[in-house]
């Protein structure tokens, strides 16, 4: 079994806006299938309304990539020991054949709780190793850090600074890092800095000398996104913003349209072998296609995308 790891994502914030549009039309002409997208609840899995929540990005994709056909459906995985549980393959099917897997808004720290070993957690990894985007937003953009930031428990709850474990997600290829969204945020005005995702600068200062000296800190700003390219060693920035690179003492700024090595985050190796044989199981035998769902070539996916870039240019 070959592993080659798919791309992946990372929103500061706006993934649902006009303007992000474009950064889902590459992720989908980079896959070179029809996408096959699964939306995770699990986030927003302790809100009330947290199919609301995980629908509207589902509908967002439907509509934007529509030129694509992509196939979307929303996970219900939202509490472990309820009918709607990350362990619960009943509900996780539509994660088996992803092939762009979605996670946004909600708490980290619940998504880590949440997700943390379980069955959900080991088919996404499983996906990925075998091509499959993963897309993170906000929340889910810190969850799967080596270190979580519990933004609700300091900015809204009043607890004392601190960080609890991420999900880690990286670290299985060797690269430990910590994401920020919201890095530039400024709903505060000029009486609040919220930005460095609501800490602001003198807060998030003392909470950046907790961490390891060893991490890399990624800071991604609003209405822009991160794209790591695990198998070519390469990280993009798009959006209208930048990302703030805070490695080994020193700053790293780097603009909308940036290129640069993913060396800078670590040293990449090999995925842990750390997924279970049963969950290679079940992803493996939902891999062969389903008859009549043969896909058009590049060359008339590009064509398509270039069709619709004209008609927003009113060319």
């Amino acid at each position: 079994m070959e592993i080659v790891p798919g791309n992946v994502i990372l929103f500061g914030s706006g993934e649902a806006l006009p303007a992000a549009g474009k950064i889902h039309e590459a992720a989908a002409r980079a896959l070179g299938a029809r996408p096959v997208i699964a939306v995770l609840e699990t986030p927003a899995g302790f809100e009330l309304n947290s199919a609301r929540v995980a629908g509207r990005i589902a509908g967002y994709l439907q509509r934007r990539l529509q030129n694509y056909a992509p196939q979307v459906q929303v996970v219900a995985a939202r509490r472990r020991g309820t009918p709607f549980s990350p362990d619960a393959a009943e509900v996780l099917t539509p994660m088996l054949r992803a092939n762009w897997i979605f996670l946004g808004p909600g708490s980290p720290t619940y998504a880590v709780r949440q997700l943390r070993g379980s069955l959900a957690w080991g088919y996404l990894n499983a996906r990925h190793r075998l091509g499959a985007t993963v897309m993170l937003a906000s929340a889910a953009a810190l969850a799967f850090s080596a270190y979580t930031l519990p933004v609700y428990e300091i900015y809204k709850v009043g607890e004392d600074l601190h960080w609890k474990p991420g999900l880690d997600f990286l670290g299985a290829w060797g690269l430990r890092v910590v994401f920020i969204p919201h890095w530039n945020n400024n709903d505060g005005g000029a009486e609040l800095d919220t930005s460095r995702c609501f800490m602001g600068r003198e807060r998030f200062a003392a909470l950046r000398a907790m961490l390891p000296a060893d991490l890399s800190l990624v800071g991604i700003d609003e209405n822009t996104a991160l794209w790591l390219d695990l198998e070519g060693g390469e990280a993009r920035v798009m959006g209208k913003g930048g990302v703030t690179l805070l490695l080994d003492g020193e700053t790293r700024l780097c603009p909308a349209g940036a290129h640069f090595p993913l060396d800078w985050l670590g040293r990449r190796g090999l995925p842990r072998d750390d997924i279970p044989p049963e969950v290679w199981q079940h992803v493996l035998e939902a891999q062969p296609a389903e008859p009549g769902e043969a896909q058009p070539p590049q060359e008339v996916l590009d064509l398509v995308a270039a069709r619709q870039a004209a008609r927003q240019a009113r060319d």
